[in-house]
């Protein structure tokens, strides 16, 4: 592979060999991040994610008046302000991260302080209302523009309420979660759709005392969390991110003798649905050495293909809410399987750090095949050859990285435009794919 600062060039690979240990899970490091900081004492993180999203929220947290501290050994300490955030001397840059801007949201708000949110250009066009509903309800004065950041955050005591998701979102979930756990009362939130549950388990991390339940009826579960709780810091290390091993899983899919071990790797039944698509799709899974590490499961992960190679699938409803961020590169291997993959039921990919859905729609086009966009998905049929292309990630990670796996079965070389993106959430992806890949 070689580079500009800009533009990566994919040469296609023969097989896939060797082992990986991943950085440490974005969505965990964002949460133990925000958490530690408003926590009592010095927590110290190992494996923190090397992402950039994660790195704006240590950034804002140390704003707020928490201690950071990068160590020799990499790890992490974070001295945490005993839940009392002091008003920041500007404003608050989420970077290119929604996952700042909402979890945050949530945490600040209870505070007597008024904060701006900022983000780049990218994160200035997501919706942030799903945030500003709830939070309202609970007594906290927010002004948006036009739906959208900046957000300015006038803070105060907060009330508890009883709040339906109308939506599936972990990012609205946490920030009611954060907001109920300094409010006065017990606040409960109802999910239908279950969604990644990373923030219940670093609440109870750090002391938290969190409630769920199952309705009589459904799927429908409720969390309660009683309000005026204090969080004491703790020692972690944080699992491998699932949805980066996502990419290396997928590639090893497209070659029959490719064989790749993934260490340390989260294993959280809420993301682990992907391995379950793995497998569906043809891919032979082994997982080792599970261990459980402040209610997260960790395990390894060996992974090659069926002799069969790979079948397709249909992705929807709850499904598709649980993998919404790996649906990139399993619609850009969707070609090379015998059956074609539907995705329906993920609207919510329109307002990623990108319109997802046409990025991945355009860029498989432009490399050859022909599929079926629609508002929510997109069905791509199987048996179809690539040939490299010029890729437009729209400076979205996602994108740059599944549009690097396709290429690798792909005739001819792929340029990967805006390939720098990558580093939002996996700055050293293209270095361990080149070491990966047999050409």
């Amino acid at each position: 592979m070689s580079s500009s600062s800009t533009t990566q060039t994919i040469r296609p690979a023969r097989t896939l060999q060797g082992s990986l240990t991943l950085p440490g899970d974005k969505s965990i490091s964002h949460r133990y991040a925000m958490l530690a900081g408003f926590a009592e004492g010095t927590t110290r993180l190992s494996n923190f994610s090397t992402g950039a999203d994660p790195h704006s929220s240590l950034a804002c947290m140390e704003a707020l008046g928490a201690t950071v501290v990068h160590k020799e050994d990499k790890t992490i300490e974070i001295t945490g302000t005993g839940g009392r955030f002091q008003e920041p001397a500007a404003s608050l840059d989420c970077g290119n991260s929604g996952s700042t801007m909402r979890m945050l949201a949530g945490l600040i708000a209870p505070h007597h302080h008024t904060f701006t949110l900022i983000g780049d250009h990218s994160l200035t066009l997501r919706p942030m209302e799903r945030i500003r509903k709830p939070l309202s309800q609970m007594g906290a004065k927010i002004d948006l523009v036009e739906g959208h950041a900046p957000v300015t955050i006038h803070g105060g005591p907060l009330r508890a309420i009883d709040f339906d998701t109308p939506i599936p979102s972990a990012q609205v979930k946490t920030a009611v979660l954060f907001a109920g756990l300094q409010a006065n009362g017990t606040t409960s939130l109802t999910e239908s759709i279950r969604t990644r549950d990373h923030s219940e388990h670093a609440l109870r991390a750090f002391g938290a005392t969190l409630n769920r339940t199952i309705a009589a009826a459904g799927d429908a579960a409720k969390l309660s969390i009683p309000g005026n709780q204090t969080l004491k810091a703790i020692d972690a290390t944080i699992p491998g991110d699932i949805s980066s091993a996502a990419f290396f899983l997928c590639a090893a899919l497209l070659f029959p003798d490719s064989n790749l071990i993934l260490d340390g790797v989260g294993m959280n039944p809420t993301r682990a649905s992907l391995l379950d698509v793995i497998t569906a799709l043809g891919g032979k899974i082994k997982v080792l050495n599970v261990e459980e590490h402040h209610g997260e499961l960790v395990g390894t992960v060996q992974v090659n293909v069926s002799p069969n190679g790979l079948r397709g699938m249909h992705i929807s409803g709850a499904l598709a809410a649980q993998i919404i961020d790996e649906l990139p590169v399993l619609a850009a291997i969707a070609p090379y399987t015998s059956d074609g993959i539907t995705i329906r039921d993920a609207k919510e990919l329109r307002v990623k750090e990108s319109d997802r859905i046409a990025l991945v729609a355009k860029n498989l086009r432009a490399m050859g095949a022909e599929l079926t966009e629609h508002e929510d998905g997109l069905v791509i049929p199987g048996n179809q050859r690539l040939h490299g292309a010029q890729i437009d990630s729209g400076t979205d990670h996602r994108i740059a990285m599944a549009f690097s796996i396709a290429a690798l079965r792909a005739t001819g070389d792929t340029e990967i435009h805006g390939a720098e993106s990558a580093a939002i959430s996996f700055p050293e992806f293209f270095t361990h794919l080149d070491n990966l890949c047999q050409r």
